[in-house]
């Protein structure tokens, strides 16, 4: 594909998911994603003590030093988390295709936190450097291949060598959302050629959740223990260490 056909067609993608967006913020209550919501709010703890767990796996004892950039990262609940843990707000960094979202974001977060308005599959960051790259449901919005591997190329390139990308994304497709498409391994496989990666099942399929959670917290932990209801994967993915 020559360069002028590829940036039309990732043009073309990137209108389309402003206008899902669009379409999204005009026909859904922002009610059903906050964390006032039971189901929402065991979700987020149950994902935080899997990134806790992940940082224990990399042997992070501070987030003190750590240069993080998420892409695709809409009001920038997880990167104020990174705050909350330690990250320094000077070397925060989120980037989103969506104004509307990043003014939101940028009211909600620290001052230093940088943002930047534009197309994961191409970051206007040097090489090798973030210590920690993150997408929180960000693959799975984006139905076009080409684009795709594009924005995890940039991932990777901009990542340190030390370095991981923190993974949260769904591996099953709602046949009622023709919007998105899950992303299981063989997926991330080929999105990060050469990679290794460790992935774990997470998350009671949030519609579930969100009946559940009201009733029981102990049993929303019961069924997603069990795993077989969860819709998501959480984990790492690392470039594997050149061969000389």
């Amino acid at each position: 594909m020559s360069e002028n056909a590829a940036s039309g067609r990732y043009a073309a993608e990137e209108q389309r998911i402003k206008d899902v967006y669009a379409s999204r913020r005009a026909s859904v209550s922002p009610d059903l994603y906050s964390d006032l919501n039971p189901g929402n709010l065991l979700i987020t703890q149950e994902l935080e003590r899997r990134i806790m767990h992940i940082f224990r796996l990399q042997k992070l004892q501070t987030l003190a030093q750590a240069r993080v950039l998420e892409v695709g990262c809409w009001q920038a609940f997880w990167l104020r988390k990174f705050v909350q843990w330690g990250a320094r707000p000077e070397n925060v960094v989120g980037v989103d295709l969506l104004p509307e979202e990043l003014a939101q974001a940028r009211e909600l977060s620290p001052p230093a936190v940088q943002f930047e308005c534009g197309n994961a599959a191409d970051l206007r960051y040097p090489d090798e450097s973030f210590d920690i790259v993150c997408q929180f449901t960000v693959f799975t919005s984006v139905l076009d291949e080409q684009l795709r591997m594009k924005m995890a190329q940039e991932m990777l390139r901009v990542l340190r060598p030390d370095g991981f990308i923190l993974w949260y994304d769904f591996f099953l497709s709602n046949p009622r959302n023709p919007n998105v498409c899950g992303i299981g391994k063989q997926e991330i496989a080929r999105l990060f050629p050469g990679c290794r990666y460790h992935l774990q099942r997470t998350t009671l399929a949030p519609p579930l959740a969100r009946r559940v959670a009201p009733m029981s917290s102990s049993l929303y932990g019961l069924l997603s223990a069990l795993k077989i209801l969860n819709s998501h994967y959480v984990g790492f993915i690392q470039k594997c260490p050149a061969v000389h």
